[in-house]
């Protein structure tokens, strides 16, 4: 049965090991009305049981149990599965109220039978009062000519005509129930007796569709066979006629349904592809991958008929939304995935575990969603990585970590730029080291490799947090200086740097000494452009580095001040 959860229902279930005495609880609370839970449910905390009251009209063992009174019938869900509540006995529930498709209801509960008859009769009803939607499940009995018979594994159906309307009349098997329906002839008049479960009540809709749930096989009473004429030829044109048009109505009906579903999944469709069409143009953008996530995770709630979606990234936020009864429903997670290494982080959709008789519920389409919406993530996740990468390699010196020339290109613009409308200056040291062609000869571009390593990670040391080292190529290194106000500051800082290389560099067992020359420039008193600044600054480095040479000439004889070396012992 394909019902929608009904308009006006109280659902009832608890663990038979979690109680111990139903009875006794269910007299403890006070009595509830109807009415006042339907109405008033919402302003109430929904967290306190309540207590109703009625006489047993339908019972389904360890599923539901319906209760109606002279004001209302409630639904009951329960896990109860006992002989002693019996149809037609007096009866009192408790529960928490709920609300679904704007309608109360009640959830986990017990249900007391006090084993007193009171029989309720069913309302005789016409197809036009149960479309109003004021009777759900109520007790009601309604004639009608028979149009189809249905018959499947877990329930028969049959398709009855009722003053202009066609009534889906559902007998279910899942209790146990004798798998058969009567076999009633097509054009039958019927009297069905049942309870009325609305498919959906919605206000102001002036018709509400609805199914009859039969109790037992004699629910179902044949009031009289198709009319027979006497003359046999005009008896068989007359029943081909009244099966045509029996077919025809049936087949009418069933496209009709079957066109607004497939319009609605239509319509589904196309704003998902619309959703997508957009995460991905997101991806592909500078959108932060923390709004992308969660317009993933709302997606999958909306696929989901609203259920709560959240995603807990990998050393992360949990992003999306995470209800704060997640403990009370059924959640389904699904890792999502890295191209290679472990996974990115997990995605989580908490469903209402509860459901009504008649609603075939399968995890296999959640699962789907939740399946692909992991792959959009790790889609986004991966995307974003990679261009974290890439912009990484393009503006990082991967040997030393420190900016690379294109990026100190870029800051150097953007400081010119900063301060032409400022009026501001900024200062540039060019650093070139002595004497490192000898040490890649001498031990390796390994050994030089990690020398390099080592000086850039000194010079950070030695530097504010807003300036900027760059490794420019081989051994040239220069150091932005944002906010500087004169010669005497750079000079302050390149003597810093210069310090660094007075203690002997340890690697693998080598002690290796350096040194290093070092020019500078001003902005604008050095060149208005970051080439002749760039030109400046390098000119003043090798005008230091020759006069270090000069000064080493004359000092023939001694030791090469530069680079020593020995084993470590």
């Amino acid at each position: 049965m394909k019902s929608v959860i009904p308009a006006v229902a109280i659902i009832f279930s608890w663990g038979w090991a979690a109680w111990a005495a139903p009875a006794a609880r269910v007299l403890t609370h006070p009595v509830t009305s109807a009415e006042k839970l339907s109405t008033n449910n919402r302003e109430h905390d929904l967290t306190q049981r309540v207590r109703v009251r009625g006489t047993i009209t339908y019972y389904e063992p360890g599923r539901a149990v319906v209760l109606e009174n002279s004001s209302r019938s409630v639904w009951v869900q329960t896990k109860t599965a006992s002989s002693e509540l019996r149809v037609n006995d007096g009866a009192e529930a408790i529960g928490f109220p709920e609300t679904e498709d704007g309608l109360s209801i009640l959830t986990n509960g017990e249900v007391s039978d006090n084993n007193v008859p009171a029989g309720i009769a069913a309302q005789p009803m016409s197809w036009q009062q149960l479309a109003l939607g004021s009777h759900p499940f109520d007790l009601v009995s309604i004639e009608g000519r028979l149009v189809t018979q249905i018959r499947e594994e877990l329930e028969d159906v049959i398709v009855i005509s009722s003053d202009g309307g066609l009534i889906s009349v559902v007998y279910s098997h899942r209790n146990g129930a004798t798998p058969t329906m009567k076999q009633i002839s097509p054009g039958s008049l019927v009297r069905v007796t049942g309870i009325c479960i609305p498919q959906n009540s919605k206000p102001f809709r002036l018709r509400n569709s609805f199914e009859i749930l039969l109790r037992d096989a004699d629910d179902i009473v044949v009031i009289s066979r198709p009319f027979l004429l006497s003359i046999l030829n005009s008896s068989m044109v007359l029943g081909a006629m009244s099966l045509t048009a029996i077919a025809v109505s049936a087949w009418v009906w069933i496209l009709k349904r079957k066109i607004r579903r497939q319009t609605g999944e239509l319509a589904t469709m196309a704003y998902l592809e619309q959703r997508r069409g957009r995460i991905l143009a997101d991806i592909n953008s500078s959108k932060p991958l923390v709004e992308i996530i969660e317009t993933i995770t709302q997606m999958i709630s909306y696929m989901l008929s609203g259920a709560p979606c959240w995603c807990d990234v990998v050393d992360g936020a949990r992003l999306g939304e995470y209800p704060p009864d997640a403990d009370k429903l059924q959640v389904l997670s699904e890792e999502i995935p890295a191209r290679s290494g472990p996974p990115l982080g997990t995605l989580f959709a908490g469903l209402d575990s509860g459901s009504l008789p008649g609603i075939r519920r399968s995890l296999d389409h959640e699962k789907e969603v939740l399946s692909g919406g992991a792959k959009l993530a790790m889609l986004a996740m991966e995307t974003r990585r990679l261009y974290s990468d890439l912009l990484r390699r393009s503006e990082v010196d991967l040997l030393t970590n420190v900016h690379n020339r294109r990026s100190l290109g870029e800051r150097m613009d953007a400081l010119i730029e900063e301060a032409c409308q400022n009026a501001s200056v900024f200062g540039l040291i060019y650093i070139d080291l002595d004497k490192f062609k000898p040490i890649n000869d001498r031990y390796g571009h390994h050994v030089g490799d990690l020398f390099l390593q080592e000086v850039a990670e000194r010079m950070k040391k030695q530097l504010r947090s807003h300036d900027l080292l760059a490794r420019l190529g081989g051994d040239e290194f220069a150091v932005l200086l944002p906010m500087v106000r004169n010669r005497t500051r750079i000079e302050e800082i390149a003597l810093r740097l210069e310090h660094c290389f007075k203690e002997p560099f340890l690697i693998e067992g080598n002690t290796l000494h350096g040194s290093a020359s070092f020019g500078y420039s001003i902005y604008p008193e050095d060149g208005a452009t970051k080439e002749s600044l760039l030109s400046a600054a390098d000119a003043a480095m090798y005008a230091a580095k020759n006069f270090r040479k000069q000064a080493a000439s004359r000092s023939a004889g001694l030791e090469d001040p530069l680079l020593s070396d020995h084993r470590s012992t």
